[in-house]
């Protein structure tokens, strides 16, 4: 528990940080390029293209960009039952792309869940209760095969669900799973529209059943899909939905289903010389399974790395060489 509070406070503490920077640069200027001539990420004459608002923020908005990234997403589920309880799932899940041909890129999307778990207790346990399970859960990998050069941006190739949880009676599946998995997407001017969706089955892992005929892990046979909508708007701020939504197709009736609504906001930006992508959103369950979470938030943290010419990276330098003279200017 202490472990889940502190992640949480740490998270928190990094996202509010970044969404208050904006308004406090001027009084910080000498300290980061960001108020420098020309470094701003909302201009369009930043002399580094991946410091360019509009370039940058169409590259995060694509799942299959070739762009490195690092998103660190917080998931807040609250109200699960028994109790009303809160799990939290904290996605570390960096996106690296490969170039594979001249007409063609793998991108490796590579999700590791840490997850808070409550634990189910049964009345008359009181209402309030302290019972949970916290560690790894199941890796996600996946693999895309991108063209480098379409109208319409896509991406194919294989999805894995690896059983890495620390616990796997509350945090895992217990089964190695693979299935397909598909996006598309287009950016018509200040627009991102598209879509990325999976099946996985379970192909080996722990056994269906016990001994003595109860269940010991079911068999996994669950649908993804996420469809997603930004809007941007001018210095680097944009709306956005991207719900997530699941089917469990061996779960009973009235229970397969969950389906979100929602969205939220978020800014590309730049911490010191770093660009990073914000972002909050909140969601309500329309569809769940019963007991399941009816509502949740989502912030997420993302560290950018776009690729740099050899021009590019020496503009970069020299800028950072001016703020170290500066600095040291200051000092004196």
């Amino acid at each position: 528990m202490k472990n889940l509070l502190t992640t949480i406070l740490i998270t928190a503490g990094v996202i509010g940080i970044a969404l208050i920077l904006p308004a406090a640069v001027p009084l910080f200027a000498q300290d980061t390029p960001v108020g420098l001539p020309g470094t701003e990420v909302a201009t369009q004459d930043t002399p580094v293209a991946a410091a360019n608002s509009e370039e940058l923020r169409k590259q995060s908005q694509n799942p299959v960009a070739s762009l490195i990234s690092v998103p660190i997403q917080e998931n807040f589920n609250f109200n699960n039952q028994p109790g009303g309880r809160t799990q939290n799932v904290l996605n570390i899940q960096p996106v690296i792309p490969l170039s594979v041909s001249k007409n063609w890129n793998l991108i490796v999307r590579w999700i590791t869940p840490i997850v808070y778990q409550p634990i189910p207790v049964q009345p008359p346990t009181p209402a309030v209760q302290t019972t949970g399970v916290y560690g790894l859960g199941d890796m996600n990998p996946t693999f895309f095969l991108v063209p480098k050069k379409s109208k319409i941006i896509w991406g194919i190739g294989p999805s894995f669900v690896l059983p890495t949880a620390t616990n796997t009676t509350y945090l895992g599946q217990g089964k190695l799973s693979m299935g397909p998995s598909f996006v598309a997407l287009v950016q018509p001017g200040p627009w991102t529209l598209g879509f990325l969706a999976n099946n996985v089955w379970s192909v080996a892992g722990h056994a269906n059943f016990n001994t003595d005929g109860t269940v010991n892990k079911p068999p996994v046979n669950q649908f993804l899909l996420q469809w997603f909508v930004n809007y941007n708007m001018k210095k680097g701020w944009y709306l956005t939905t991207s719900p997530i939504i699941t089917a469990n197709w061996r779960a009973n009736d009235g229970n397969v289903w969950t389906v979100p609504f929602g969205g939220g906001v978020g800014r590309i930006m730049k911490l010191g010389f770093q660009p990073v992508n914000i972002t909050a959103q909140f969601y309500g369950n329309a569809v769940h399974p019963a007991g399941v979470s009816p509502w949740g938030m989502r912030l997420q943290f993302v560290l950018l790395f776009p690729k740099l010419t050899r021009e590019q990276q020496k503009v970069l330098l020299e800028k950072k060489l001016k703020q170290m003279q500066q600095e040291d200017q200051q000092k004196q």
